[in-house]
């Protein structure tokens, strides 16, 4: 094995033993979270409440080791809150910029669909541009910045929908699941008492990051081969989520092909993935057979990532719900049409 990728598993191994630490099982959480910071991401946590999402955000910012924000997205919430504003001094005779808490490397938007249109909004230009604009001028965010957003999907009453245009920022979508019976009693041996003045005795997490390993990390991603092939297969993949309206004519001919295979699949697809999509599903192979200690990039990278890639890009049609059928199921209907090289 490359001295390199060995070296990058090795650190990424103990990112993951530090992560145990305070996170019981949800070892496809944890993975993303690595994958999309290596990455230079975003990523939007789905799950009911109380399955350890924040504390899984606030646990890889200790790891980290850099500087960290939560903030609480509520209806009332004003964009110059979140990016910050410009302030009169009345000694200077000017105004004087007041950063909001934006100006971070590690932004946790707490239920982020609480939130409406026009302070979801707020964060387009920062997770894309990498800076913000108060009054006139633009100020670069720190490097690295990573936004990791949290909802709820069971709670729709007093709640905005997020525009695909914001959902097409994250990087990834990752679903946190219930944990298994045997988890669920290792999280409750682990909770710290409630007693009335009682200190939290968990084990501290050590910063096992820092902005040279990270670079580290994410010059070895670009080590690892990928096939061309296996780009061709992400290109497919992804072309495959689009209906016949929304397909382009130079690949209208293998989607045809998919489509004809795969008998009534475009019907419960709205809209398909952008050519975002594909650079992210490209990126996110590589970084998942580095996972894996591998240097070149497996079909089963492709599928692994294609999940959370793809699972909030694609729209789904009023059939789709209708005959009860979610992104993950269609995605896998996608895979298992697309040839595999």
């Amino acid at each position: 094995m490359n001295k390199s990728v060995a070296l990058a598993q090795t650190t990424i191994n103990i990112c993951r033993e530090e992560m145990a630490k305070r996170i019981v099982g949800q070892q496809e959480m944890i993975d993303g979270l690595l994958a999309a910071l290596i990455a230079g991401g975003h990523i939007l946590l789905e799950g009911v409440p109380g399955l350890a999402k924040t504390l899984a955000v606030k646990s890889l910012a200790q790891i980290i080791g850099l500087e960290f924000k939560r903030i609480q997205f509520t209806p009332d919430l004003l964009p110059a809150d979140l990016t910050g504003t410009l302030i009169w001094e009345q000694a200077k005779g000017s105004f004087s910029v007041r950063r909001g808490p934006i100006f971070a490397n590690v932004i946790l938007a707490d239920e982020i669909n609480r939130a409406p249109a026009k302070m979801q909004s707020a964060l387009l230009e920062a997770m894309e541009e990498r800076q913000v604009t108060i009054g006139e001028t633009s100020y670069p965010l720190p490097d690295p910045f990573f936004v990791l957003a949290t909802e709820n999907p069971i709670e729709h009453e007093g709640t905005y929908a997020l525009p695909e245009a914001e959902l097409d920022r994250f990087l990834l979508k990752l679903l946190v699941t219930y944990p298994t019976p045997e988890q669920e009693l290792a999280i409750v041996a682990r909770s710290p008492s409630l007693a009335s003045g009682s200190v939290d005795k968990r084990e501290p997490l050590s910063p096992v990051l820092d902005k040279k390993t990270i670079a580290m990390l994410r010059g070895t991603v670009d080590l690892i081969h990928l096939d061309e092939k296996i780009a061709e297969y992400i290109v497919s993949i992804v072309t495959a989520t689009r209906p016949v309206s929304t397909r382009t004519s130079s690949a209208g001919a293998q989607a045809e092909n998919i489509a004809r295979t795969a008998e009534g699949l475009y019907r419960y697809v709205s809209f398909g993935a952008s050519p975002r999509a594909s650079i992210a599903l490209h990126r996110c192979a590589r970084i998942f057979a580095l996972f894996s200690g591998r240097e070149f990039v497996s079909p089963e990278d492709v599928k692994a990532a294609a999940y959370p890639v793809l699972r909030h890009r694609i729209v789904l049609s009023y059939e789709a719900e209708a005959d009860g059928l979610d992104a993950d199921a269609v995605i896998s209907r996608i895979l298992s049409h697309v040839p595999v090289p």
